[in-house]
């Protein structure tokens, strides 16, 4: 089992800032990527960033030059600095785990995990 504890939600001004973390715990084996998504109000789930175990980084366009997806191996967690956010950032963040689990002592098996989800609103 694999847990995903988000944190740093919550209201902003536009044009402000927020920095969302999220936290790997349980038998993890290897995490081969992280990242976010968000699910904006009426809005399919979509991707916002992502980030693999070797630092190659992945942005929506919407977000591209406004946030930035870094990680901490050694930590298992994941963060997103959210510059110069607009209303239309407002959604529910979630955070994503591609994470190689160790099942047995000889098997490890590859899952994707999710977070609760945090939600970030920006005002006008």
């Amino acid at each position: 089992q694999v847990q995903l504890v988000e944190s740093g939600g919550g209201l902003v001004q536009a044009g402000g800032s927020l920095r969302l973390s999220c936290a790997a715990s349980g038998t993890i084996f290897r995490i081969n990527a992280m990242g976010w998504y968000r699910q904006r109000p009426g809005k399919q789930r979509e991707l916002v960033a992502t980030i693999t175990s070797g630092g190659i980084t992945n942005y929506a366009d919407s977000v591209k030059g406004r946030f930035t997806i870094s990680g901490d191996n050694a930590k298992n967690t994941v963060y997103l600095q959210m510059n110069s956010l607009k209303p239309e950032d407002t959604a529910v963040y979630y955070c994503y785990a591609d994470v190689s689990v160790i099942v047995l002592s000889t098997r490890v098996d590859e899952y994707d995990y999710w977070g609760q989800g945090t939600q970030v609103t920006v005002s006008s």
